[in-house]
C-alpha cells in the first residue's frame, strides 16, 4: 500500500510557521482532536468569530490516543494491526485498527486543506470522532449489522444457529438494493445443520427511507401473506428494522432480459397473479398521489433555493407540485382499475431460475417494500420505464446508466399486455390493448417523477453508494421527454400543461 505524499517544502514552511508543535505520522501531518474545515460561505453554521488556525493545539499522535506504538506507515500498520492498542475514541476502540487505516487516506488531504484554511483566515473546528464515523460509515455499518444479524440468526432460526460461534457465522454484503442493505449470513462448513434449517439465509436492513411506522407494519404484512401463498421469498424472522428471508442462490434479471419475448411474457403473467390478489391493505389509489408529495415535501426540506449543485438547481427551477397535481388528474381520468401493486417492478426484483423444471416457479418476484393497492398502469409504466435503465453494469458513479432507445415498442408492450390478459383470462381485443396502452404510457410519466422525489430524499438519508442526485435528474429529463413523445407518437392526448 503506497504511503501517503510528503507535503511540498513550501506547504511545509507555511504550515509550520504557524503552528508551533507538528508531528508528522506517517508522513502525514495530524491534529489533536480536530480537523479543520472551511465554512460554506451560505452555512447557516458560520461562525462570526472563529480561532483563526494558528491558535487550534497541536500534539503528537502518541499523545492523542494512548497508543503505545506509532505506527509510521500506512503498510506497517496493516501488517501489525494486533500491536496497536487505541483507548479513547469509541469508533476505534470498538472497530478496530482498520478505520484508522481508512482514515489516514483522508489525513493527507486535510493537510493541504489547513495550509488553504490558513490563507484564507477564517475556519471551523469539527471533533476527529464525527469524521471517523462519516468517512468510515460503511464499514461501521458493516459491523454494526454483523452483530445485529448474528444475534437475530440465533434468535429466530433455530437448529444449529442458536448454538453457533461467531467465527463459525460468515456475513457478506449482498449488493443489489437502492432502498435497503442486504446481506447472507452463512453457517461455515464445519457446522451440519439438525432440523433442516437453512445454511444461508439473506438479511435485509432496512433503509431510512423506508422506517415509517405505517411502511413497517403493512411491508411485513404483504411479505408474510406472498410468503404462505409461495409467492415470494419464505419468512424467517420479522425485527423493527428489518427481516430474514429465504436466500434464493440465483441471479436477478438483466436490463436486456426484459426484451426477451418470453422473458416478457413470463413477467407478464407473474404480475397478473399480483394484480388477482386481495390484500388486507387499504383499496383507495392513495399510494402514488399520497407518497410522492410526502417525498416531494421532503426533498424541498432538503434542499435550499442557494444550493450551488448544478443538479439541484436544474431540479429546483422546476415546479413538481403542480406537475405532480396535473398528472394525478390525468391518472385518475383514465378510469383504471385499481389492483393491487408491486409499484417497483424492475430487473434487480426478478429472480429467474432457468433450470427450474416447475415454470410457475422459474421467476420470483422479491423486493415488496412499495407494494399497495395502485392503478393498474402504473405496474406497466414503471416495468416498462425500468426497460431503459441498467443498475448492474457500472462499477463506477453514478452507478447506473439510461437507454432510452430501450423504451419498448408499442408492439413489445402489444406483446406484454396479450400475455398479462391471457393469464387472467380475459378478452384481449384492440380496444384493451390500446386502453391498456393509454394507461402504460401516462403512468410511466407518474413513474418518472415518483423515482425522481425518491432519489431526492435518498440522498440525504441511504448509506447505499449511488449517484442519487444524477439519477433525480435522469428521471426528470426522460418526464419531459416522455411527456411530449405520448403527444407527438402514441397519439396520447395531453393539453398544453401551464
Amino acid at each position: 500500500m503506497a504511503q501517503c505524499k510528503v507535503l511540498s517544502s513550501v506547504d511545509r514552511m507555511i504550515f509550520c510557521q504557524h503552528i508551533q508543535k507538528d508531528y508528522v505520522f506517517g508522513n502525514c501531518s495530524f491534529l489533536y482532536g480536530t480537523v479543520v474545515r472551511r465554512k460554506h460561505k451560505h452555512s447557516h453554521r458560520s461562525r462570526a468569530h472563529t480561532p483563526p488556525i494558528q491558535q487550534l493545539s497541536m500534539t503528537r499522535y502518541q499523545s492523542f490516543g494512548g497508543v503505545d506504538r506509532a505506527v509510521k506507515t500506512k503498510q506497517a500498520m496493516e501488517d501489525g494491526r494486533q500491536m496497536m492498542t487505541i483507548g479513547q475514541l469509541d469508533i476505534w476502540t470498538r472497530y478496530g485498527p482498520q478505520i484508522l487505516t481508512k482514515f489516514i487516506d483522508k489525513v493527507q488531504r486535510v493537510i493541504y486543506i489547513v495550509c488553504e484554511l490558513w490563507r484564507g483566515g477564517m475556519c471551523e473546528k469539527m471533533n476527529v470522532e464525527e469524521h471517523l464515523e462519516r468517512e468510515n460509515k460503511e464499514l461501521i455499518l458493516y459491523q454494526t449489522h454483523k452483530d445485529q444479524g448474528y444475534q437475530w440468526c440465533r434468535e429466530f432460526l433455530g437448529g444449529s444457529w442458536s448454538t453457533i460461534k461467531k467465527e463459525d457465522f460468515i456475513f457478506t454484503t449482498l449488493g443489489g438494493g437502492l432502498t435497503n442493505l442486504l446481506y447472507t449470513c452463512e453457517l461455515s462448513d464445519n457446522i451440519q445443520t439438525q432440523n433442516n434449517e437453512p445454511r444461508t439465509v439473506l438479511l435485509r436492513v432496512y433503509g431510512d427511507i423506508a422506517k415509517d411506522l405505517k411502511f413497517l407494519v403493512q411491508n411485513s404484512v404483504v411479505f408474510c401473506l406472498l410468503s404462505e401463498k409461495q409467492l415470494g421469498p419464505k419468512c424467517y424472522g420479522l425485527y423493527p428494522n428489518g427481516r430474514i428471508e429465504e436466500y434464493i442462490p440465483t441471479k436477478s434479471l438483466t436490463r436486456k432480459d426484459l426484451h426477451k419475448p418470453e422473458i416478457s411474457s413470463m413477467i407478464a403473467r407473474k404480475l397478473a397473479v399480483i394484480h388477482n390478489l386481495n390484500m388486507p391493505l387499504c383499496k383507495e389509489p392513495r399510494f402514488l398521489g399520497e407518497l410522492t408529495r410526502h417525498w416531494l415535501a421532503e426533498a424541498k426540506n432538503n434542499t435550499r433555493p442557494d444550493d450551488t449543485d448544478p443538479n439541484i438547481q436544474k431540479i429546483t427551477s422546476y415546479d413538481l407540485d403542480a406537475e405532480l397535481s396535473w398528472l394525478l388528474k390525468k391518472i385518475e381520468d383514465l378510469k383504471s382499475p385499481v389492483v393491487f401493486s408491486h409499484n417497483d417492478l424492475q430487473e434487480g426484483n426478478l429472480l429467474y431460475m432457468k433450470d427450474c423444471k416447475d415454470p410457475e416457479k422459474q421467476l420470483t418476484v422479491i423486493d415488496l417494500e412499495y407494494c399497495s393497492y395502485n392503478y393498474r398502469g402504473f405496474d406497466f409504466g414503471n416495468h416498462f420505464c425500468e426497460w431503459c435503465l441498467d443498475y448492474q453494469s457500472e462499477q463506477e458513479m453514478p452507478y447506473y446508466s439510461y437507454h432510452e432507445d430501450s423504451y419498448p415498442s408499442k408492439q413489445q408492450q402489444f406483446h406484454f399486455f396479450r400475455a398479462y390478459l391471457d393469464a387472467k383470462n380475459e378478452a384481449c381485443t384492440d380496444e384493451v390493448l390500446e386502453t391498456l396502452y393509454r394507461e402504460a404510457n401516462t403512468c410511466a410519466l407518474a413513474s418518472h417523477l415518483m423515482w425522481l422525489v425518491w432519489s431526492i430524499v435518498q440522498r440525504d438519508k441511504s448509506d447505499i453508494q449511488f449517484g442519487y442526485l444524477e439519477y433525480a435528474v435522469c428521471r426528470l429529463e426522460a418526464y419531459f421527454r416522455l411527456k411530449m413523445n405520448c403527444f407527438r407518437f402514441h397519439k396520447i392526448y395531453f393539453p398544453v400543461y401551464k
